[in-house]
């Protein structure tokens, strides 16, 4: 049988963090400030896999590096 998760388009906010390592508040106010693409569904916020694959891949690490930095400096 196949495992369903496997087959998940999107993610959860704090699914996006521990991929990522870091921390559930700096994904959420990543994703407020659209550093993180989201779709939202009501009141449900969901980032697509695709879209952090792509981030990662464009930016290298580098954008979201200094992201991570600034947002940490905010906090």
């Amino acid at each position: 049988m196949e495992n369903k998760s496997q087959n998940k388009l999107t993610i959860t906010v704090p699914e996006a963090a521990r991929m990522l390592g870091i921390s559930r508040g700096l994904a959420y106010e990543m994703a407020r400030e659209g550093t993180i693409p989201t779709l939202r569904f009501g009141r449900r916020m969901v980032i697509p896999l695709v879209a952090i694959e792509r981030l990662l891949q464009e930016t290298n690490g580098t954008a979201l590096h200094h992201s991570v930095e600034e947002a940490g400096r905010k906090g």
